[in-house]
C-alpha cells in the first residue's frame, strides 16, 4: 500500500470521484507509494475470509460500483496507452500468483502524489505521481506485485468484513450509496451519501493493514515480481525511496503513509536477504516504460506552473551532457523527446511538438509512441487523409495496440466516412470486445451521423454496460425498442433487456447482504 490521500485533497475532487477514492482511501485501504497494505488492526490472523460475509462475487460488484462513478472524474485516466501498459504489467504478475489470481483490472489516475491503491474486485488504480517517481520499470512492478498479492490474498475482503463486525458503518453507509446509483436519477445520492460518508474520517485511523499481512503482501509480490522477469530489487529500492521520504517529510503532511502503513526495518531487511538469495541475473526492462512515463509527467501537470516544471525535468532528460555523466540510455532520452512533443502539442505549439518529435526520432526510429504523436501532429495539423495513413500503416506494424485503431476511426470520422468507420469499428470490436469501450462509443457517433438511431443506442448500450452504469445502458435500450419498426429487432432488445434487468436487480440483492 501506498499514502493515503489526505481529506484536504480528496475534497479538491469532484464528488464522483470521491464515491471511488474514499471507498477507497477510508474504506479499503490503498496502496500508495510503498509495498504496504491495509487491514484493520486487529484483524484477525491471516486465515481464509469468509465467503458468507463478502464472497468473490460481492467484492467485484462493490468494484465495479465505484468504478462506474470513478471514471466520471477528469482525474481518472482513459487514454489507451497508459491502460494498455499497466494492464499488460498486471496480467504479466498476476499469472505468477499462487493459486492463480481473480480478474485484475489497473487503471491510471492522474495525480502526482507517488501512490497505488487497489479497491474491492481487482480494481488497482496507479497514480501518473508513481509511474513518474520509479526510476526503472521495475520498481513499478514491483508496487504493482504488491497491490496483486493483497488483491490474490483478500486482505482487502477481510478487512471490510471485520469493520462489519466491529460495528462499523462504513460498508453498509458505501453499500446504501451504490444502491441509490443502481436506479436511473441515483448518481446524485450516490455523490451525497459517499461525500457524508467520507466525513467519517476516524475510520481511516482503524484500516491500516496489519504487519503479517503486509509481509505476506510483500513476499508474495516479491515471488510475482520475480517469476514474471522483472528485477526484484526494484521493489526494495522503492521501499527504500518511499521510507526516506516518509522521514523527510513526517510533521509537514508527507508522512501519512507512514503512519497508517509503517515502512519496517524488519520488512525492508527481509526483502534484502531474499534478494541476496538469487542467483544474479540479467533482467531486460521495456523501451515502453519510459514513453509511459514521459506521458505520465504531462499529463499530471495540470497547471502552467506545473506544465513547466515537466518541461524542464524532461528537457535535462534530453541533455546530451547529462546523458554522458549519467548514462541514460538513448531511448530514455528519445522518451524524452516524446515527452516534450506532448507537452507542446498540449499548449498547440505545433512548431515546437514536430521539432521535438524530430528529435526523438533521430534517436529512434521505431516506436509506435512516436508514430502516434506523429499521427496527432498530423490531425492537429488538419492532415487528416496523411494521418489515416499513417495510422493504417501503424496499425499494421503494431497490430496489438489499440491505439492505432481508435485513430484509423477517429480519421475516418473527421473525413467524414462514416459509413466505413462503422465497419470499421464493428471489427475492432469483435477482435477487442470488451478491451476498449470507447469503440462502441465511437460508433454509436457515427451510427447517429448515418441517421440509424437504433443501432447508435444499441452501441451506447453497449458502451454503458462496459464502463459498469447498468441502468444508463437499460435507458439506450428502451429508446432503440420504441424507435425500432423491427419485429426481429424489438425481440432482441428485449431478451438483452431482460438480462440487463436481471443483472441489475442481481447487484441489488448482493450489496443489501451489506446494508
Amino acid at each position: 500500500m501506498f499514502p493515503e490521500p489526505s481529506l484536504a485533497k480528496v475534497s479538491r475532487l469532484s464528488d464522483k470521484f470521491i464515491a471511488a477514492l474514499l471507498a477507497v482511501s477510508l474504506l479499503v485501504s490503498p496502496l500508495w507509494v510503498s509495498p504496504v497494505y491495509a487491514q484493520p488492526t486487529g484483524a484477525p490472523t491471516l486465515g481464509p475470509a469468509s465467503a458468507a460475509d463478502l464472497s468473490p462475487a460481492l467484492e467485484r460488484k462493490l468494484g465495479e460500483a465505484i468504478m462506474e462513478q470513478g471514471r466520471r472524474d477528469p482525474d481518472y485516466i482513459s487514454d489507451p496507452d497508459i491502460d494498455q501498459y499497466l494492464n499488460n504489467m498486471a496480467r504479466k504478475l498476476a499469472a505468477h500468483a499462487p493459486g492463480g489470481a481473480p480478474e485484475i483490472e489497473a487503471f491510471g489516475v492522474r495525480e502526482n502524489v507517488i501512490n497505488a491503491f487497489a479497491m474491492p474486485g481487482g480494481f488497482i488504480g496507479i497514480n501518473t505521481g508513481l509511474i513518474v517517481a520509479s526510476e526503472d520499470e521495475s520498481e513499478l512492478a514491483g508496487v504493482m506485485a504488491h497491490e496483486i498479492a493483497h488483491v490474490v490474498q483478500r486482505h482487502i475482503a477481510r478487512g471490510l468484513t471485520q469493520q462489519q463486525k466491529s460495528g462499523h458503518l462504513a460498508l453498509a453507509s458505501m453499500a446504501a450509496a451504490l444502491l441509490a446509483a443502481m436506479v436511473p436519477g441515483g448518481g446524485a445520492n450516490l455523490a451525497a451519501g459517499i461525500a457524508a460518508f467520507g466525513q467519517a474520517a476516524a475510520i481511516e485511523q482503524q484500516l491500516g493493514f496489519s504487519r503479517d499481512a503486509e509481509q505476506e503482501a510483500d513476499r508474495t509480490g516479491f515471488e510475482m515480481l520475480r517469476k514474471a522477469g522483472y528485477d526484484p530489487n526494484g521493489m526494495a529500492i522503492m521501499f527504500g525511496r518511499l521510507m526516506k521520504s516518509s522521514s523527510l517529510n513526517e510533521g509537514r503532511g508527507g508522512g501519512v503513509y507512514s503512519s497508517t502503513h509503517p515502512l519496517s526495518i524488519q520488512r525492508m531487511t527481509d526483502m534484502q536477504n531474499r534478494i541476496s538469495q538469487l542467483p544474479l541475473a540479467r533482467y531486460q526492462a521495456s523501451d515502453e516504460f519510459w514513453f509511459i512515463r514521459a506521458k505520465s509527467r504531462v499529463l499530471q501537470a495540470t497547471d502552467p506552473k506545473s506544465l513547466r516544471l515537466a518541461v524542464e525535468q524532461l528537457q535535462e532528460e534530453t541533455s546530451q551532457v547529462r546523458a554522458e555523466r549519467s548514462s541514460l540510455s538513448p531511448v530514455r532520452r528519445a522518451a524524452a523527446w516524446y515527452g516534450l512533443s506532448f507537452a507542446a502539442l498540449s499548449r498547440k505549439d505545433l512548431a515546437t511538438a514536430s521539432n521535438a518529435l524530430q528529435q526523438a526520432q533521430a534517436i529512434i526510429s521505431n516506436s509506435p509512441y512516436l508514430d502516434l504523436q506523429r499521427i496527432d501532429l498530423e490531425l492537429a495539423n488538419k492532415n487528416n487523409s496523411n494521418a489515416l495513413n499513417i495510422a493504417q500503416t501503424g496499425m499494421k506494424r503494431w497490430p496489438e495496440r489499440r491505439s492505432f485503431a481508435q485513430r484509423v476511426a477517429q480519421c475516418l470520422q473527421l473525413l467524414g466516412k462514416d459509413k466505413e468507420a462503422v465497419a470499421f469499428l464493428s471489427q475492432q470490436v469483435k477482435r477487442w470486445p470488451s478491451a476498449e469501450p470507447g469503440f462502441f462509443q465511437m460508433r454509436a457517433t457515427s451510427e447517429d451521423r448515418l441517421g440509424d438511431q437504433v443501432s447508435a443506442r444499441q452501441s451506447m448500450a453497449s458502451y454503458y454496460i462496459l464502463v459498469g452504469a447498468l441502468p444508463a445502458a437499460a435507458t439506450q435500450l428502451q429508446q432503440a425498442r420504441t424507435l425500432s419498426q423491427d419485429f426481429y429487432v424489438q425481440s432482441q432488445i428485449d431478451v438483452e433487456l431482460r438480462q440487463l434487468t436481471k443483472k441489475i436487480m442481481e447487484n441489488r440483492r448482493l450489496l443489501e447482504k451489506l446494508k
